[in-house]
């Protein structure tokens, strides 16, 4: 009987030395010394998403990676993931063919292209 005392004396004395304790947090703000270069920004633009990444078989036994983005763009390699790309090509309307300064080219659909460089010239590509 007595140890069931002392134990709800303790929690009695527990819980009352919580109720003393504040609730409230004390709040320090510290000004952000860029915040005016940063208001001046302009607004931070995300890369392109790759929409699909194919791979091509070509008529010449060769391979051809393309990773196909969100803004009408294209990134041909010879070899997958290889840095740089080959080349970056555009397409001028949602569906055309994609074309560099360079002189490649690729156009046609998700399972079949016609791909061209400068060094190989154009030939038939499947997926």
């Amino acid at each position: 009987m007595q140890k069931t005392l002392s134990l709800a004396a303790a929690c009695v004395a527990a819980t009352l030395s919580l109720a003393a304790c504040q609730a409230e947090t004390e709040v320090v703000e510290t000004p952000d010394p860029q915040a005016a270069e940063l208001a001046k920004a302009p607004p931070v633009e995300l890369p392109p998403a790759i929409q699909a990444s194919r791979t091509y078989r070509c008529k010449d036994n060769s391979l051809v990676y393309i990773d196909f983005m969100s803004n009408n763009t294209a990134v041909v390699r010879k070899e997958k993931g290889a840095e740089p790309p080959l080349a970056t090509v555009t397409a001028e309307t949602a569906g055309g063919a994609y074309k560099s300064a360079d002189g490649f080219t690729v156009s046609g659909n998700s399972e079949q292209i016609t791909y061209s460089s400068p060094q190989g010239g154009s030939q038939s590509c499947k997926a």
